[in-house]
């Protein structure tokens, strides 16, 4: 459960599907302050409501979702914009991401994981699927070749990593939450930050979604 009262904002032409979704946000706690089903109306409505979280479909009536958040990002760059879709192409997610979204999720998301990811974006994180996380990585890594050379590496290749960064990358990978991962690991969730921290740092990274796609490259999940 998040803190404050998280106030959100849902973009969706598909009326059951936003009725389903504002129903379930509300049972936890959250504040659904608008629902639009028409991509034009979507500014004025952000601007009215003052969101701090909007869920944005990418494919919307009369303008697209990538327009919508190209400009929500422009007027209100704090908003955090969440796309969430059906498409899994890659360049939707990527141009998603580049445009200034906050994060990536597809429609078949459990209730459960959709919430946590929402929570956790609160504190910073990008909500994203260890698979759309892969592809997000890839994208990064093109334009980031100039570092690999700064990395410091072992025989094999890989980033040099403790025993016990490398248990704390494996169950934040597999989708364990930090407080999850203490309590499997006898230690604070504020530990578990701090050993994150120091995996995004060693591995010239910039959050935990691409930490998870260097886990998926790597081997460590599937």
């Amino acid at each position: 459960m998040p803190n404050k009262t998280m106030k959100v904002m849902l973009v969706d032409d598909h009326e059951l599907f936003m009725e389903g979704l504002q129903y379930l946000l509300k049972t936890h706690g959250m504040d659904v302050v608008c629902t639009v089903s028409d991509g034009e109306k979507a500014l004025m409505q952000a601007r009215r409501t003052k969101p701090d979280i909007i869920l944005l479909d990418i494919k919307t009536p009369n303008c697209s979702g990538l327009d919508i958040l190209r400009q929500i990002k422009a007027v209100m760059p704090e908003v955090k914009v969440v796309m969430l879709t059906t498409s899994d192409d890659d360049d939707d997610l990527i141009n998603a991401i580049k445009c200034g979204a906050s994060g990536y999720l597809l429609k078949n998301t459990s209730a459960k994981e959709l919430v946590e990811m929402l929570c956790e974006l609160e504190k910073g994180e990008i909500p994203l699927s260890p698979r759309l996380a892969t592809i997000l990585f890839r994208e990064f890594r093109r334009g980031q070749a100039a570092e690999e050379s700064k990395q410091p590496v072992e025989k094999g290749g890989r980033v040099v990593l403790t025993k016990r960064q490398l248990d704390v990358l494996e169950m934040v990978a597999g989708g364990m939450t930090y407080k999850q991962v203490g309590r499997a690991l006898g230690l604070s969730e504020r530990t578990i930050k701090y050993h994150m921290g120091r995996i995004i740092e060693q591995l010239h990274l910039e959050n935990r979604a691409q930490v998870i796609a260097y886990a998926v490259q790597m081997g460590l999940i599937e």
